[in-house]
């Protein structure tokens, strides 16, 4: 008996999202669930329950690498999104030689590897750097401190984050009709009438898109934070690390990961729920 075309259709989809289907199981899902089984197993290995998670938000130093790195992340996130919509803005609707030559520079960095990038920072900004040398030339003795702090962090994020989100905003933007822009400036709207009834609108999406995005990467990451963050507190990607690797404690760091992915999670909801919000 000869199938019909429509069979032949549903097979045909199967085959072709089974394999994608199954590097997601494998990859993903079932690292997670390994990682939140690993969490609840208690320290001497006898059975399972909330211990791990108890230590995290009960022990003195895991208390404030928590709230260090949600500190780190929100201040980072909003600075990024302000600074990058800022210049998404001024690329769009503004004109002359500053507006090319930084439609056609802001991008660099994201080509920059995140460890050049790191020891750049730790060259321009240390105590011994760049900066603090020509501030020397000139009379100046006292350089604050930037790299080996929180001031670090947050100055590699906005450097890794900026040109990002710069480039989904100015897409965004780009999308805006100038007519639009042009029959509201006809009827008398201002700067601030034109963001809040016009612009914001027609990007909040891609917005929320960005928010996501660098939330994610800033309390996700490592390589700067383990670089040029302070030995305490620590983000939770280092302190992690440190947990797993330095005192083979493989129970904590699985509940410091899965916290992580909550976290993440939660963020990811509220996108979620305002992409659903906006179609």
């Amino acid at each position: 008996m000869m199938m019909n075309a429509s069979v032949k259709k549903g097979i045909l989809g199967l085959a072709l999202v089974i394999p994608s289907f199954l590097i997601l199981f494998f990859v993903v899902i079932v690292p997670i669930v390994y990682a939140i089984r690993e969490s609840l197993i208690d320290e001497n290995g006898s059975g399972f329950g909330l211990a791990n998670y108890i230590r995290l938000f009960t022990e003195p130093t895991m208390r404030k690498n928590i709230i260090y790195t949600l500190n780190v992340t929100i201040v980072s996130t909003l600075l990024s999104l302000v600074i990058s919509y800022s210049l998404a803005v001024y690329l769009r609707f503004g004109h002359g030689w500053v507006v090319k030559w930084i439609n056609r520079l802001y991008f660099i960095p994201m080509f920059v590897p995140g460890v050049i990038a790191t020891y750049g920072l730790i060259t321009m900004y240390g105590n011994h750097g760049w900066l603090s040398r020509l501030l020397l030339l000139i009379g100046i003795d006292t350089f604050p401190k930037i790299i080996y702090d929180y001031n670090g962090l947050v100055l590699a994020n906005l450097w890794f984050n900026i040109p990002f989100a710069t480039m989904l905003l100015s897409s965004a933007l780009a999308a805006v009709p100038n007519s639009v822009i042009e029959s509201a400036r006809d009827a008398g709207a201002n700067i601030g009438q034109l963001f809040f009834r016009f612009v914001l609108p027609l990007s909040y999406k891609t917005m929320w898109v960005a928010i996501t995005f660098i939330f994610m990467g800033v309390i996700g990451s490592f390589t700067a934070p383990f670089l040029i963050g302070a030995n305490s507190p620590q983000v939770l990607g280092v302190a992690m690390q440190q947990v797993f690797s330095n005192y083979q404690e493989t129970h904590t760091a699985s509940a410091m990961a899965v916290l992580m992915f909550l976290l993440c999670s939660v963020m990811g909801y509220f996108y979620i729920r305002t992409m659903g919000k906006e179609g």
